[in-house]
């Protein structure tokens, strides 16, 4: 099944004056609140871009590690996941740092960093990005 997913955005104003809001159609969050100091100083209670593409790409890993997980017989007890962007203004994202810290009961160390690595190839939002932004892993 192939299933598009839709957000939106409005912006009014210049780019470091300006201000707008990115909307999920699906209606799972109140439209959030962007500006340009929210991407290169602060977010004061804004978000960014970055910010948005890190947490679709800490959901992104958490699921492929889930079902890489269950697939092997061994499900996650718990996953948490934190996904950060780094943003360089001029430049472009740099760098996505992945860590995530796994409760998963009859797995070693070496076989959840295994699993990990393999999720972090293998998650859609690491392919999108993979060739263009650094990806690290830090599993524990």
């Amino acid at each position: 099944m192939t299933l598009d997913s839709t957000s939106s955005a409005h912006w009014e104003g210049d780019l470091m004056s300006g201000r707008g809001t990115a909307s999920l159609s699906s209606g799972a969050a109140a439209p959030l609140a962007v500006d340009w100091r929210a991407r290169s100083e602060e977010s004061g209670g804004k978000t960014s871009p970055e910010e948005l593409i890190a947490a679709a790409h800490a959901t992104c890993f958490s699921m492929a590690l889930s079902h890489a997980l269950g697939g092997a017989g061994t499900p996650p007890a718990s996953l948490d996941v934190t996904a950060t962007a780094t943003f360089v203004p001029g430049t472009g994202i740099t760098e996505m740092k992945l860590v995530v810290v796994g409760d998963v009961p009859g797995l070693s160390a070496d076989e959840f960093r295994e699993a990990a690595e393999g999720a972090k190839t293998g998650c859609p939002v690491s392919q999108a990005l993979a060739g263009n932004v650094e990806i690290t892993l830090d599993v524990r």
